[in-house]
């Protein structure tokens, strides 16, 4: 008899425990984040400028940098934007949570293969290593994901991080 409760403990334990690690990977960490402002690096000043937009949500989590996912709407044409910022190649988002139903991933991407979407660079370096890409598509709807950059690959995967990369803030 005393197996047969040990087993059951042991079952529902890891039962338990998985469901937590679930909840916490997928919903836990996350939270809603309030934007002032999208930004787009102009091709002119090389610096980050906010970009008119409408019905923005946003979520993050403080557990990773490239947890970030975003989407929004906005009036500005792709013509006007491919003139006026800068834009990014071979970009593919990353997945969202399921329950974060504006961003889809996978759509994103046939966005950007059949080049009905385009990808600019929002800011470099907004943590270490790390970009803000911002996706709009023909019809105004924009998304945001942030992506690791060559300085960011290289100090996660232990490749020696030369000169040219920024000062890693180690507080």
């Amino acid at each position: 008899m005393s197996g047969k409760i040990i087993g059951i403990v042991i079952v529902l334990s890891g039962i338990i425990a998985g469901a937590a690690l679930y909840y916490l990977q997928v919903y836990g960490f996350y939270e809603e984040v309030q934007v002032a402002e999208v930004n787009l690096v102009s091709v002119v000043s090389g610096e980050p400028e906010p970009i008119p937009f409408d019905t923005f949500q946003a979520i993050d989590a403080d557990s990773s940098p490239i947890r970030y996912r975003a989407c929004f709407t906005t009036e500005l044409s792709l013509a006007l934007l491919t003139e006026t910022y800068v834009g990014l190649d071979d970009i593919t988002p990353r997945n969202a949570p399921g329950w974060f139903d504006c961003f889809d991933a996978e759509a994103i991407a046939g966005e950007l293969d059949a080049g009905t979407a385009l990808p600019f660079l929002g800011e470099k370096n907004v943590d270490f290593g790390v970009d803000r890409v911002v996706a709009i598509t023909e019809d105004g709807r924009g998304y945001v994901w942030h992506e690791l950059n060559d300085c960011g690959e290289k100090a996660y995967d232990g490749t020696i991080v030369g000169e040219e990369c920024p000062r890693r803030d180690t507080d």
